[in-house]
């Protein structure tokens, strides 16, 4: 490991780790409920959670590596690697404690295998398999993404099917959920994510050195300079227009965005890593361009599931969720576009929205419930780097050929 690794889990070691606890937990009727342990390791946050079949959540811990990897400037898989193995056992006694359940109560234990990074997978599939052997419990391996997809049945009354647009760091999909591990997938990013292509434009602004944003992750320091910004003082052409299908693309954008500071450095004659005096106005134009991106594609997502009735138009929802999903600008352009084609509208809580314990806790029991993929032997069982989610229907999409009305005259902000 390099000597930048070392110092990062160093200063984890001071005391820079942020700790989330929770508790609902409704004693007395515990015995008579299905629990299930859910554990999350995915990327860089290292989560549990202990949910019941009624959907109370009894007790979760997280523990947030996002200081760790600010400094470095990304996620270094060996730095999140060493990070989980560090803290997954006392995050899991965490959450056990605050529940008040012991490892023999639970029905099944439930863990994100795919898809992630490798090396973080790896440590709570190990983990996950020593209680699995140990306490002779059912396994039920989590597909991340369906997780995300599914976390609002457990805030809201809803059934399926519905839409949903998963917005991240690492992911960008829409969509639609028929049942529980039972997904059409309508279109995804053909390269990076909403959220990673933010991240890498707030690098490259040097916003760390900004006084407003010194301890923000890159997405969020664009939010908030962009809401005293002018967005319209720069204009990015939107990705893939000439494509009629419900596909994503950011790394074009993020080339355009890079190539604008890059002049705007020669106008201002600064040089890369100093502050430009219209950081506020790119980080505006850049977040609008994202938004109305998301926007398009997912009014295409909502016309042809309409016309090929996979959804009623009585009584369609759209659900978004993923960190993405927490900024409120692209959130507020989504709601006007649900409201406009008579969509209801639904986000879980922010703090469900991002990585957590809970949400795996959840399709655990989702799964439970279904009968779906319960394992009693876990032999064979491996972790998944990629793995896509449903049935993929894109290219039918792309053959239906809508085109999207001209998006200013449904989207007010």
């Amino acid at each position: 490991m390099n000597s930048i690794a070392k110092r990062l889990l160093k200063s984890v070691k001071r005391g820079q780790a942020v700790w989330l606890r929770s508790s609902s937990a409704q004693s007395g009727e515990q015995h008579l409920r299905k629990l299930v342990l859910g554990i999350e390791t995915s990327c860089d946050d290292t989560g549990a959670a202990v949910v019941d079949d009624a959907g109370n959540v009894l007790g979760e811990a997280l523990h947030c590596q996002k200081q760790v990897h600010l400094q470095a400037g990304g996620i270094i898989p060996v730095v999140a690697q060493q990070l989980h193995r560090e803290n997954i056992e006392q995050v899991v006694k965490e959450a056990l404690s605050v529940s008040g359940v012991s490892v023999r109560e639970l029905a099944a234990i439930a863990t994100t295998v795919k898809p992630g990074l490798a090396l973080s997978l790896e440590v709570g599939l190990q983990y996950s398999l020593t209680l699995v052997n140990k306490y002779q419990k059912p396994f039920i391996p989590i597909h991340h993404m369906e997780a995300h997809a599914l976390t609002i049945r457990l805030t809201h009354h809803l059934e399926f099917p519905f839409l949903v647009l998963l917005l991240s760091g690492g992911h960008c999909i829409l969509a639609v959920a028929q049942g529980v591990s039972d997904f059409l997938l309508l279109g995804q990013s053909i390269d990076i994510a909403p959220g990673d292509m933010l991240d890498k434009v707030a690098r490259r602004l040097s916003l760390r050195k900004h006084p407003e944003c010194h301890s923000m992750a890159g997405g969020k320091a664009i939010e908030h300079l962009a809401q005293t910004g002018n967005r319209q003082q720069y204009t990015f052409r939107l990705p893939l227009q000439q494509y009629r299908n419900c596909d994503f693309s950011f790394s074009g954008l993020q080339n355009l965005v890079n190539n604008t500071i890059i002049q705007k450095e020669k106008e201002e004659g600064i040089q890369e890593g100093e502050i430009l005096s219209c950081v506020k106005d790119i980080a505006a134009a850049v977040q609008h361009a994202v938004a109305l991106h998301i926007i398009q594609r997912t009014y295409r997502a909502m016309l042809f599931c309409i016309k090929n009735s996979i959804l009623s138009s009585r009584n369609a929802t759209l659900v978004v969720s993923g960190g993405v999903a927490s900024n409120q600008y692209i959130r507020k352009g989504l709601q006007t576009l649900a409201d406009a084609n008579d969509f209801a509208f639904l986000c879980p809580p922010p703090r469900l929205c991002t990585d957590n314990g809970v949400m795996i806790a959840w399709n655990g029991i989702e799964r439970l419930r279904a009968g779906l993929g319960v394992l009693h032997s876990t032999d064979g069982i491996r972790y998944e780097p990629k793995a896509p989610l449903g049935i993929d229907i894109s290219k039918r999409v792309e053959e239906y050929s809508i085109k999207v009305p001209k998006l200013r005259k449904k989207i007010q902000w």
